[in-house]
């Protein structure tokens, strides 16, 4: 049953009939041992009125008589049955629907017997003094038609009010869920490009959750437009330029006849060639790790051949040299390989970009990672905004993209890691840190 109207519907009526017939069950018990009750206690009255009466008279007749003498059963000649019997076990009296048969072997209080192959309840008052005792009794089928009367009448407005019990649960269930409907139909009739947040303030309280998540939902969406808005525009204007640059050193190099202008268009062309290369490959990162929404699996990996192979894979300037301390060439971390390369690396290119002559140091700690450069280091007012994607510094390097940074970040957020960049002190330079999970 997909249907959640129909659902809760049958739960609904499923809940009520199994109340209602629990309540039915109830009042059948407690009306049968009620009944039972009323039913004994007249038993007694009636008994002890006939033998009441019995009392009074002088002498009583000799043979199998009906009792018509008594005027107080009138009333019950049609349920209840009476017998008075001497003490030496003659009948000297029975109302007319008696039976012939002894009611009751007891001497005295309530009994149950068969007869003719039905059950009787009898009420037996023994007097002594006048030789006599009075027996009353009813059938027992009569006192359980008078409960199942009870129940039928019961049932009966039941069956009746049913149907319309089931047309106001169907209509309360439609009328719960139509906030859902309004908000189904609300986000049906918005345009593709539409990320306005739907009203959770409004909404019930069972709804509120969905719509918190569905704005949320809404957010994370279009923070990814819009980044992929950036990284598209971003992309377009910094692509144009190598590309124009690449077309005009190509006719350059075409047109010039000195081996010296040629050399140099191509040295250019190269450049551009490089930078346009680091471009389209920091964005298709940038645009996998977005993608990624799950954790990256850790493993052990040796940092320091990781980290070799990223210094050999990277050209520097010349006058600039790298080291790398002992404390990393014998670390092991329990990371993601592919993840720490991706902060790693940009981490190293960055150094590079910014040290033109000096020393670029790495060195480790128990659970970190850093690196240090002599470059120009960074604005004080723009070390909060690092890390943000396109974000380039005052102090940016040429062929920059203000990427790297932030490839760091998300590749580092994979595996739980934190970066941390700051000025060195006393001298120029950067300090960026790794701090891993203990």
């Amino acid at each position: 049953m997909r249907s959640l109207r129909l659902r809760l519907f049958a739960t609904l009526i499923a809940a009520t009939g199994i109340v209602w017939l629990a309540a039915v069950v109830w009042i059948y018990v407690g009306s049968r041992d009620e009944v039972e009750h009323v039913l004994d206690t007249r038993l007694q009255e009636a008994a002890r009125m006939v033998a009441s009466l019995a009392s009074g008279f002088d002498s009583l007749p000799g043979g199998n008589a009906a009792l018509t003498t008594v005027p107080l059963l009138g009333s019950y000649e049609r349920q209840l049955s009476c017998q008075i019997w001497s003490l030496d076990g003659r009948m000297v009296a029975k109302s007319s629907g008696a039976p012939d048969q002894q009611l009751s072997t007891a001497s005295s209080g309530f009994s149950d017997r068969t007869i003719d192959g039905e059950p009787w309840r009898v009420f037996t008052v023994e007097d002594a003094g006048h030789n006599l005792r009075v027996m009353v009794g009813d059938r027992v089928g009569l006192r359980e038609r008078l409960v199942t009367d009870l129940i039928k009448g019961l049932m009966l407005p039941a069956l009746l009010i049913a149907p319309l019990l089931g047309a106001a649960i169907w209509a309360s269930v439609g009328q719960g869920l139509r906030p859902l409907r309004r908000m189904a139909q609300d986000l049906g009739a918005r345009e593709p490009d539409d990320m306005r947040h739907v009203e959770a303030d409004q909404a019930p309280t069972e709804v509120r959750p969905l719509a918190i998540a569905l704005n949320g939902l809404l957010t994370k969406v279009e923070a990814a437009r819009r980044h992929e808005r950036e990284v598209t525009a971003f992309a377009a204007h910094e692509l144009r330029t190598p590309l124009a640059g690449l077309k005009t050193q190509a006719q350059v190099a075409l047109a010039a006849d000195d081996p010296k202008v040629v050399r140099g268009a191509l040295e250019q062309i190269v450049a551009a060639v490089d930078r346009s290369t680091r471009l389209v490959r920091q964005l298709l990162t940038i645009a996998r790790l977005d993608a990624d929404a799950v954790d990256a699996p850790l493993e052990r990996v040796a940092v320091g051949p990781l980290l070799e192979e990223i210094v050999a894979g990277t050209p520097k300037h010349q006058g600039t040299s790298v080291t790398m301390d002992d404390s990393v060439r014998g670390l092991v971390l329990n990371t993601n390989a592919e993840c720490l390369q991706l902060a790693l690396r940009n981490l190293h290119e960055n150094a590079v970009q910014h040290t033109r002559d000096g020393r670029i140091l790495w060195s480790a700690g128990p659970s970190t990672i850093s690196v240090e450069d002599e470059g120009p280091g960074i604005p004080s007012d723009e070390l909060d905004k690092l890390g943000n994607r396109f974000f380039r510094g005052r102090l940016r390097s040429p062929i920059g993209s203000g990427l790297g940074l932030a490839i760091v970040k998300l590749a580092v957020a994979k595996i739980g890691a934190q970066v941390t960049i700051s000025n060195r002190e006393g001298r120029s330079g950067t300090r960026s840190e790794l701090t891993f999970p203990a």
